[in-house]
């Protein structure tokens, strides 16, 4: 049996998942959606980014998790690529969801204007990236509903976890990966999933839908999972 471990991206909690959850279980799997610390029901408590990295280190370890499937959308890309390595045999595979990938010694926030901008927001509110309003939607295959359903659950995202830079002990290459992109957000992987996709043999996958897969298209999302539990 898999166990799954779902961690979504900025602003958003475990409740991210509820949709996908369904379709893992009943094809006999463990799954296990996490909330990152300072976000959704755990709103409040202080968070860096290897907070974040033992928040997946410390479900899988605690629960004792075995042929686990570690599963980051967007930001969590980053603490879970970092959790991938530190799990160390239990680690079965690595799916990425439209995600960032860790690079060592660097931030989610990176250098340019879009990280500047970042970074502003999150020094004018209180150390909190805000999330975005229901125009951010457009464009990525959300029906009004869902667009409602996000804007309504997601949480202010704490800032230190994307100002805090990303730690591997070895090349992100060594581990076995799916990246999945997301079409309607962007036709191509960032040049550095790319490169892995290239050089290391990372499985790619697409599917045609916007950046928020778990709500527009979970069915899809959920067999894109179970396919990649069996690479």
């Amino acid at each position: 049996m898999t166990e799954f471990v779902l961690v979504a991206g900025a602003w958003l909690g475990a409740w991210a998942w509820d949709d996908v959850v369904p379709g893992l279980r009943a094809a006999g799997h463990g799954v296990h959606p996490l909330t990152l610390s300072g976000l959704a029901e755990r709103r409040g408590l202080p968070a860096g980014q290897q907070t974040h990295v033992q928040d997946v280190v410390d479900l899988v370890e605690e629960r004792d998790l075995r042929d686990v499937v570690l599963v980051g959308h967007s930001y969590s890309g980053i603490p879970v690529g970092q959790a991938a390595e530190r799990i160390g045999d239990r680690l079965a595979h690595l799916v990425l969801v439209d995600a960032n990938v860790p690079v060592d010694g660097q931030a989610f926030v990176g250098a340019g204007p879009w990280g500047e901008a970042v970074a502003a927001s999150i020094g004018a509110n209180d150390g909190y990236w805000p999330p975005l309003t229901a125009d951010g939607f457009a464009g990525q295959g959300l029906t009004d509903a869902q667009i409602s359903r996000i804007v309504t659950g997601a949480t202010p995202h704490p800032g230190g976890t994307l100002t805090e830079p990303a730690a591997l002990a070895g090349p992100l290459a060594a581990i076995p990966a799916t990246y999945l992109t997301c079409l309607l957000d962007s036709p191509e992987p960032p040049p550095a999933v790319a490169a892995l996709v290239r050089d290391a043999d990372w499985h790619h996958a697409t599917l045609d839908t916007g950046h928020w897969p778990m709500f527009s298209r979970p069915t899809a999302l959920a067999e894109l999972l179970l396919t990649a539990a069996h690479r």
